[in-house]
């Protein structure tokens, strides 16, 4: 009998950036509700001319330990998948994360999809130990609405 060549990872490398200095400042030292999270979204990507999803990391205390751009999409689509959306939060040892995304056309209304897509992320994080606290909208300018609070997740 043939042994097949196993290989081993050991390491999964991630690049870290630091946030631009003007994002930094409005970041809060602690998430305590969804207008602060909004704020500090639509300030990195509220004005953005693509779809941008982001994934916000926190600790067990709501402070952010990391901002995660895990995807840039078209004019009014991003494809998010659970896998990229917990891979971050993973190897940033988050207790939970908050998603984003911006509505280029201004309009914070949600979609079927945007609701699809947030329930679909919030049982992968039960299954994996990571809460989904809320998903966010922003846009440019229009302020944000957080589906958590609309009762949507």
């Amino acid at each position: 009998m043939k042994l097949e060549k196993v290989i081993e990872i050991v390491r999964i490398k991630q690049e870290i950036r630091e946030v631009e200095e003007a994002y930094t400042s409005l970041l809060p030292k602690q998430i305590q509700s969804p207008k602060d999270a909004i704020d500090f979204i639509q300030a990195m990507i509220g004005d953005e001319d693509r779809e941008v999803f982001l994934v916000l990391c926190l600790n067990v205390k709501n402070q952010v330990i990391a901002v995660h751009r895990c995807h840039v999409g078209s004019l009014n689509a991003s494809i998010v998948h659970p896998r990229e959306v917990f891979k971050c939060a993973i190897l940033n040892n988050a207790g939970s994360i908050l998603v984003a995304h911006n509505h280029p056309s201004g309009n914070c209304q949600y979609s079927p999809e945007d609701v699809e897509v947030s329930k679909r992320l919030k049982e992968a994080g039960e299954y994996i130990g990571i809460e989904l606290l809320d998903s966010i909208i922003v846009g440019y300018k229009n302020g944000g609405l957080s589906l958590r609070e609309t009762g949507v997740i």
